[in-house]
C-alpha cells in the first residue's frame, strides 16, 4: 500500500529496499523528508495544513467509536464511515417488521435520524511527545504495576490540566515504537451520533465471506451519521434538545475521480501491526494464535450459518456477531498463507542475524537484545499461547455463546445489588436480554465447541467438568447443554444470584464457569512473567533497529492512534496476471446473476440489478473510462481500525472509503509488501450514486455538495 522510493523502518525488519509507500504516520511530527516525498508524488496541500489548526485536515476525521474510522463531509456533521462499522447499530434498530438490515434505512428528516446509546466519534485535537516526562518520572526502574500506575496517574493528571481549558476534553497516554516512545493525545469525544442512512446488507456486504479480503470487489460499504451537540456546539449525551454539530473543518467531497498513478492518501486509526516483531513471536502467531483461531472460528460459523439461514428473526439477532467472528477467521488463514509462502520467518531470522552482529560490533548505549534469550522465552509461552486461544475462542466473549459470556461476567466481576452490610443477602442479576440470542443455536454451538476444544487441546489443559461429562452425561455434550440452560441460575434471567450463600458453588453453572477460570489461573501464572520479559527484548529490538538505521525515517507500529499513509491509485500483479485498479457496474450484474443462480452471498434485490445496468449513471460516470466504477485499489497502508478511513486524493478531496485489504498480502501487519499490498476503497462516486438513485436522499446530496 504505497509508493517507493524512501526505506521505512517500519517495513519488514529484513527489507533493504527503498520505499515511499510503507508507513503509517503520525501527523503532529511527521518528517520534512516523507512530506517531501508525499508533494513528489502528487500531494498539493501545505504541511501546516494537515495537523495544525482548527481547519486542518485532520479535523475532518474520527475515530469511529473505538473500532474504525469515519470522515465528516459536511457543515452540519454528517459522517461517513464503513457499513459494516456501522453493521451493529443498523442491526439493533432492526426487527422483523423493520429490517434495516434487509431493507435499508432513509431518515428524511432530522427528527427521524436514530440515536445509538453506546456509539460515538473521537476528534484528535492535539499530539505531542512526553517520553522525557516519563523517563524524568522513572518509568523504567518501576516494576510492572508500578508503571501503570505511573502512565494512569499521569494520563489523570493531564486531562484535569485539559480540562481547566475545556471539559470536553480528555488525554489519553500511549506506547509508541516498542515502548520506547511516550506520546499524549488529546480527544475530544462526541457521544450522540444518530445512523442518517444505510443501504440494504445485499450492497454494504456484497459478497459476503466469499469476497472478503479478496479483489475484485463490489462492495457498497459505507453508512451515514450524524454528530449532534448542545446548543452551544459542544458534546453532549443524547437529548432531544441536541442539535446537528457544526465542524470548523469537514472534508470536501470529490466527484473528478482518478486514474492510474494519481496521489492517494488514508488518515484514519489503524488498530494494530507488529512489523518490528520478532521471527520468534511471528512463529507463535502462526502457531499459537492464528491457526486456532481459524480452526475454532470455522467450527462455530458452520453451525451459526445454518441456524442464521434458517431464521430471519435469527438472522438479524447474529449478524454482527457472525461478521466479526468471520472478519478474522478469514484474516487468520490468509495471513498464515502468506507468512509460509513468503518465507516470513526465515527472512526475518536472516535480518537478526545482521542486526546481531551489528549490536556486537558496535558501540552504543541502548541496552542489547539477548536473541538466545528471546528465542528460549518463545519457546515456553507457545503451548500456553495455544491453550489460551483455545480457551478464549471456545469459551470466552468471543464464542458468541450467551451461557459463556455470562458465566465469564459474573467471575469477572458484575453490579453488587443488596445489602451492603450483610454479605449473604448481596446478590448479582442478569437483565432478560432474551432478544439478543436464541436459545437453539446457543446450545449447539456451545456443544459443538465443548467438543472441539478437547479434541485439539492435550488433556492436562481441560477443565473439571469434561470428568462431569464423561460420567454423567456418557460424553454426550448436548445433553450436558441441555442441563445447564435448565438447571443453572446463569441463564434465569432476572433472578437474583447470591453469590456469597452455599448454593451458588452447588449451581453447574457456577461449576462450569469455575473450572474453566481454573484453566485461566493456570495460565495467568505461567504466561505474563514470560510476556513481560518478552516485551522487554522485543523492546530493545526495535531500539537497535532505529539505532542501526538512524539515518532513515521511521514509523511505530499501529495503535489505534491517528494515522497517515500515502500512495498512489493502481493495482498489482500475480502470477503475470495484471490486477486492474478498478471495478465496474457491469461487473457487479454479472455477479448478481450468480446470486440468482444460487451464490448465496451475491444475492441482492431486484432494484438493485436493475439501476447497475444503467446505460448512462450521469455525474456518477467516470469521464476517462465512460464506466460506474464502483471500488478501486491504491497501495496505501492500512490494516484493521482503518475501516471507513478517508481516502484523499492530492487536493485532500475526498474520493472514497477503505473498507479493506487484498487477500494476498494479508501477512502486512507484520511485513509490507509493496508489490502486493493493497488497500480497497468504494469509489465516492458509488456511494452517492446509492444514496441518490436507491435512497433518493435529496437532503444529504445537496448537504454534501459534492464537486
Amino acid at each position: 500500500m504505497k509508493k517507493a522510493t524512501l526505506f521505512l523502518a517500519g517495513l519488514m525488519a529484513f527489507s533493504m529496499q527503498s520505499k515511499a509507500d510503507e508507513g503509517m504516520w503520525t501527523l503532529y511530527n511527521l518528517p520534512q523528508q516523507v512530506y517531501e516525498t508525499m508533494v513528489d508524488e502528487g500531494l498539493q496541500m501545505p504541511y501546516n495544513e494537515l495537523y495544525n489548526g482548527e481547519n486542518s485536515l485532520k479535523n475532518a476525521v474520527v475515530n469511529f467509536s473505538g473500532y474504525c474510522s469515519g470522515v465528516v463531509v459536511s457543515p452540519d456533521g454528517l459522517v461517513f464511515t464503513n457499513h459494516h462499522c456501522g453493521f451493529e447499530a443498523i442491526r439493533s434498530h432492526s426487527t422483523v417488521e423493520h429490517d434495516y438490515m434487509l431493507n435499508g434505512f432513509y431518515a428524511k428528516s432530522y427528527a427521524e435520524e436514530l440515536p445509538n446509546p453506546n456509539m460515538f466519534v473521537s476528534f484528535m485535537r492535539e499530539q505531542k511527545d512526553i517520553t522525557e516526562l516519563v523517563e524524568q518520572l522513572g518509568y523504567d526502574k518501576k516494576n510492572k504495576q508500578e508503571r501503570e500506575t505511573l502512565i494512569d496517574s499521569l494520563e489523570n493528571a493531564m486531562t484535569k490540566q485539559v480540562k481547566e481549558k475545556d471539559s470536553t476534553l480528555h488525554v489519553n497516554i500511549d506506547a509508541f515504537y516498542e515502548g520506547n516512545k511516550w506520546y499524549a493525545t488529546t480527544y475530544q469525544d462526541f457521544t450522540d451520533l444518530r445512523l442518517v442512512f444505510t443501504v440494504p446488507k445485499s450492497m454494504g456486504k456484497f459478497g459476503g465471506e466469499t469476497d472478503n479480503w479478496m479483489w475484485p470487489r463490489q462492495t457498497c460499504d459505507f453508512s451515514v451519521f450524524r454528530i449532534y451537540a448542545d446548543k452551544n456546539n459542544q458534546p453532549a449525551a443524547y437529548s432531544k434538545d441536541n442539535v446537528p454539530y457544526h465542524p470548523k473543518r469537514w472534508a470536501k467531497v470529490s466527484t473528478e475521480g482518478y486514474k492510474e498513478g494519481d496521489y492517494a492518501m488514508t488518515i484514519g486509526y489503524p488498530g494494530s501491526t507488529e512489523r518490528y516483531l520478532s521471527s520468534y513471536g511471528i512463529q507463535m502467531m502462526r502457531d499459537a494464535s492464528n491457526t486456532p483461531r481459524a480452526q475454532v472460528r470455522g467450527v462455530k460459523q458452520e453451525v451459526m450459518t445454518r441456524h442464521m439461514r434458517a431464521d430471519e428473526a435469527v438472522r438479524i439477532k447474529y449478524d454482527s456477531k457472525f461478521a466479526q467472528s468471520a472478519n478474522y477467521w478469514k484474516n487468520s488463514l490468509g495471513m498464515n498463507k502468506c507468512i509460509d509462502s513468503i518465507g516470513i520467518v526465515n527472512l526475518k531470522r536472516e535480518y537478526e542475524k545482521k542486526l546481531r552482529a551489528w549490536q556486537e560490533n558496535t558501540n552504543t548505549n541502548i541496552k542489547k537484545v539477548d536473541f538466545d534469550a528471546l528465542e528460549s522465552l518463545y519457546k515456553r509461552l507457545t503451548e500456553a499461547r495455544y491453550v489460551y486461544t483455545n480457551l478464549y475462542e471456545s469459551f470466552g466473549r468471543s464464542s458468541a455463546v450467551e451461557f459463556n459470556t455470562r458465566a465469564m461476567k459474573l467471575m469477572r466481576g458484575m453490579e453488587i445489588k443488596g445489602d451492603s452490610k450483610k454479605a449473604k443477602d448481596q446478590y448479582q442479576v442478569f437483565e432478560d436480554n432474551s432478544k439478543e440470542w436464541d436459545a437453539n443455536l446457543d446450545k449447539e454451538v456451545m456443544a459443538v465447541l465443548l467438543k472441539n476444544y478437547c479434541e485439539h487441546v492435550d488433556k492436562k489443559w481441560w477443565p473439571s467438568i469434561y470428568q462431569t461429562i464423561d460420567k454423567k452425561f456418557k460424553g454426550d455434550y448436548q445433553k450436558y447443554v441441555d442441563y445447564l440452560y435448565d438447571k443453572s441460575i446463569i441463564m434465569k434471567s432476572g433472578k437474583k444470584i447470591y453469590c456469597n450463600r452455599k448454593e451458588f458453588t452447588k449451581d453447574p453453572g457456577i461449576k462450569y464457569a469455575l473450572s474453566l477460570m481454573d484453566i485461566y489461573a493456570q495460565l495467568n501464572e505461567i504466561m505474563p512473567p514470560l510476556m513481560d520479559s518478552i516485551n522487554e527484548q522485543e523492546k530493545r529490538l526495535c531500539a537497535a533497529k532505529i539505532r542501526m538505521e538512524e539515518d532513515l525515517p521511521h514509523y511505530s507500529d499501529a495503535n489505534f492512534t491517528m494515522r497517515l499513509s500515502y500512495g498512489q491509485v493502481g493495482g498489482f500483479e500475480l502470477g503475470g496476471k495484471p490486477s486492474g485498479y478498478f471495478t465496474t457496474a457491469e461487473s457487479i450484474v454479472k455477479k448478481m446473476k450468480q446470486g440468482e443462480n444460487g451464490v448465496f452471498d451475491y444475492k441482492a434485490e431486484p432494484i438493485m440489478q436493475t439501476l447497475l445496468s444503467a446505460k448512462d449513471f450521469g455525474r456518477y460516470q467516470d469521464k476517462r473510462s465512460g464506466k460506474m466504477q464502483l471500488c478501486f485499489l491504491t497501495n496505501n497502508d492500512i490494516t484493521g481500525g482503518n475501516s471507513g478511513s478517508p481516502m484523499f486524493n492530492g487536493k485532500g478531496e475526498l474520493i472514497g472509503l477503505a473498507f479493506d485489504g487484498n487477500w494476498d498480502s494479508l501477512s502486512s501487519d507484520i511485513n509490507f509488501d509493496k508489490r502486493l499490498a493493497r488497500c480497497i476503497g468504494v469509489d465516492i462516486r458509488y456511494v452517492l450514486f446509492m444514496m441518490d438513485k436507491w435512497g433518493h436522499a435529496d437532503r444529504l446530496i445537496k448537504e454534501i455538495d459534492a464537486k
